[in-house]
């Protein structure tokens, strides 16, 4: 039925990202599934050769890690997991190595941390050098630095449904394929009596996280929520995605051959500029900048910028250059943008009119708090 949809979208992408999961790469033991792995490869290398643009996120250091190690439980405390993922890192990207080199394809490793997207310069430097890996058509592949990541130094994607969002944000055009071990979204829990699979999402409505049973497992950090969330962030910049059954062996050729296959999530009217998508997607705020209703109004329906009078409060630590969110009073996240101030001066003149801040500050004055210029809605809902 949607057939002519998955032919247009393969036609136009610019770089189809394809992420597997820990569920799809690993077998229940924890350790990797490698007759999946193979038929993955084989997949990946025939668009490859197609001149087609692939670059893959993928999970399975833990399991890679497991089974040089001879574990048969998958650890629980953190310290030992990175370790488990350092030991196996090395034996993943051998994996892959051996079997895509049956199919004549090369690939080149890449682990990230979340500083790494969030600071612009680097940001840059991971754009550019996939850009040349996929111009000599070699098959990137990429996974968190689990070694050094850790949450609570905000060095975290969370989980790699985030970290293949935002690797596709680093394109205008991209396909997002998210391989999980569901056939898509239901219009209810998939265990239930009368559950629908929904084939197509064209617009996006409070309704969909609702929709979003969770379905964890120990092995895995994503749910389906983390899979919505990063199609929500997609779609907003101008992309398209689909999630669908990694655990299908036809899954991948089914979409390559533009079959309806799992949920399609459409690409939103409106297309954003990378550094729109760096700004709103990318980046991790310092701050926050509370607003009133009035600022709210003006920054999201009216394209305004923020000026001083209509803030209320802020928190946080930044100085002025720094990416700071704008909240509502209800500390609803509606914006966020390069801040021309830091904290310090932004408590001094909020709720000031722009006539009184020569005054307040003295030289050096600007108008604006956030341009808009520098500034990205984030759309709820």
């Amino acid at each position: 039925m949607y057939s002519l949809l998955y032919d247009e979208i393969l036609k136009t992408c610019d770089v189809i990202v394809v992420k597997v999961g820990t569920n799809v790469l690993s077998l229940p033991s924890g350790l990797l599934n490698e007759p999946r792995m193979v038929l993955l490869c084989r997949d990946l290398s025939q668009m490859i050769q197609k001149k087609k643009r692939i670059i893959l996120v993928s999970s399975g250091a833990v399991g890679a890690g497991m089974g040089q190690l001879k574990l048969t439980e998958r650890p629980a405390e953190i310290d030992y997991l990175q370790a488990v993922a350092a030991v196996g890192q090395g034996k993943l990207i051998e994996t892959y190595e051996h079997f895509l080199r049956i199919y004549g394809v090369q690939c080149a490793q890449i682990l990230l941390t979340a500083n790494d997207i969030s600071n612009r310069e680097s940001y840059l430097n991971v754009r550019n050098t996939l850009r040349i890996l996929l111009d000599l058509g070699i098959l990137p592949i990429i996974n968190e630095n689990d070694t050094v990541s850790v949450e609570r130094l905000h060095t975290t994607f969370g989980d790699n449904d985030r970290l293949a969002s935002l690797i596709a944000n680093l394109f205008e055009q991209p396909l997002l394929l998210l391989l999980t071990d569901v056939d898509g979204l239901f219009d209810r829990d998939p265990s239930l009596p009368g559950a629908k699979l929904i084939p197509l999402v064209e617009q996006w409505s409070p309704d969909l996280m609702q929709m979003a049973a969770e379905k964890r497992s120990s092995r895995s950090k994503g749910g389906m929520s983390s899979k919505l969330k990063a199609a929500k962030m997609i779609t907003a910049s101008g992309g398209n995605v689909i999630i669908a059954n990694g655990d299908r062996e036809e899954s991948l050729q089914q979409i390559f051959a533009a079959n309806e296959t799992g949920t399609l999530f459409l690409a939103q009217n409106h297309f954003l500029t990378a550094r729109k998508r760096w700004l709103g997607f990318a980046v991790q705020s310092n701050g926050r900048i509370i607003i009133d209703d009035g600022a709210v109004n003006a920054i999201v329906k009216r394209g305004r910028s923020l000026l001083p009078v209509g803030i209320v409060d802020a928190d946080g630590s930044f100085e002025r250059g720094e990416i700071v969110s704008l909240v509502d009073r209800h500390h609803q996240e509606v914006g966020r943008g390069l801040t021309n101030y830091g904290l310090r001066d932004v408590l001094r003149i909020c709720g000031k009119k722009t006539s009184e801040l020569q005054e307040i500050i003295g030289q050096h004055v600007y108008m604006e708090v956030v341009h808009r210029d520098n500034l990205q809605i984030i759309e709820n809902g």
